[in-house]
């Protein structure tokens, strides 16, 4: 039977470090829309949002990886003012996500998602995308600097035009003012050289693991047509298809139509289907208290264990001269009230008598 020999630890023998543990996380167009015939993207009775799997999501080895959605305010510069399709759901979506990300202002009313982060005035984002990834995915948070999402933006599904990308290039900007952590603009980084570079067309909240999306991206007013053929030419046409890009079936309606006249299922399915691929490194922050449990030549050389002793003579020791010996199994922490917190199996016994000493590294992560 083992038995415990106490020691307090001096303040000198405790440490405290703290490090982040970074894992790819891929997510390809082709997931989101028709890799799976959509029996991966579930869609609920309320119609709020639609969850994306990364497999048929009625399979057990299906794992929830993020969920799509739209929403707008209602204040005046809104591109949806007059929607007549899921308004007030829209609307509770928007202010939902405000409440959460930006916060109030001085009274009390939500405040509208801005375009440069500062709160006050400039251009505001009033119709969004709004992607939420899972905590499977983000862990503690999204690793800055590391998030890229490339959508296409052509006028229909057989010509998806361009692809834009879209990224959270500043990072030494990011911003610290909502109630849900550190956030920064995204911004556009275009590979079809038209212009679109540099744009900023919404935010990314790093700890939420929210990415909030402003619709223009997918508006003709976005930038100028080019010139060198319809295929590249920027959309006018958001809609739902029924497979990946290149299918045929798409509605033919404006992006502002869409968010005014279409569901939010529907809004949801045009930007799956212009999803190219996100791509971002997630972080684990792991804090770790590191205890030096030190061992000196004249400690821990007995046992208070009953077998130790037969007859009142070490059982260890074949003559009165020989120095005792013990054997260090395992170290436990304990609290001020002497309650075992934690527990440290050494991979086999140590000997210990008075001619050695050592130091035992016990580290406690969480």
């Amino acid at each position: 039977m083992p038995t415990s020999t106490f020691k307090a630890l001096n303040p000198d023998d405790i440490a405290s470090t703290r490090t982040m543990l970074h894992e790819a996380i891929p997510v390809t167009g082709t997931i989101v829309s028709g890799t799976y015939s959509d029996n991966n993207i579930k869609t609920f009775a309320h119609g709020m949002f639609q969850s994306v799997y990364d497999y048929p999501y009625l399979s057990s080895s299906a794992n929830h990886i993020f969920d799509i959605t739209a929403g707008f305010s209602t204040r005046a510069s809104s591109l949806s003012a007059s929607s007549t399709v899921q308004t007030s759901k829209k609307v509770n979506i928007y202010n939902q996500m405000a409440q959460i990300l930006v916060g109030f202002d001085e009274t009390g009313s939500v405040r509208r998602f801005d375009q440069d982060g500062n709160l006050s005035n400039g251009t505001k984002i009033d119709d969004a995308f709004f992607i939420n990834f899972t905590r499977l995915l983000t862990k503690d948070e999204i690793k800055k600097g590391s998030f890229q999402m490339t959508v296409y933006t052509g006028s229909t599904i057989d010509n998806p035009g361009f692809p834009l990308t879209i990224q959270d290039a500043n990072v030494d900007k990011y911003l610290t003012n909502s109630p849900a952590g550190e956030y920064t603009l995204l911004h556009t980084s275009s590979t079809g050289g038209d212009n679109t570079s540099d744009i900023p067309v919404g935010l990314l909240y790093y700890q939420a693991g929210i990415a909030v999306l402003t619709a223009s991206v997918f508006s003709r007013g976005f930038q100028a047509p080019e010139t060198n053929g319809t295929t590249r030419r920027r959309g006018n046409y958001f809609g739902t298809v029924s497979g990946a890009v290149g299918a045929s079936s798409l509605s033919s309606m404006s992006v502002s139509g869409a968010f005014s006249g279409s569901t939010i299922d529907t809004i949801a399915g045009g930007f799956r289907n212009r999803l190219k691929n996100i791509q971002f490194n997630n972080t684990t922050e792991l804090n770790s208290t590191i205890y030096f449990c030190r061992v000196n030549h004249n400690e821990f050389n007995y046992s208070s264990n009953a077998t130790y002793l037969s007859e009142s003579i070490i059982r260890v020791k074949n003559t009165a001269a020989d120095i005792p010996v013990s054997y260090v199994t395992r170290v436990g922490l304990y609290s001020e009230a002497n309650e075992l917190v934690a527990t440290a199996c050494l991979s086999e016994p140590l000997r210990k008598d008075s001619n050695n000493e050592f130091t035992i590294r016990v580290r406690l992560d969480y």
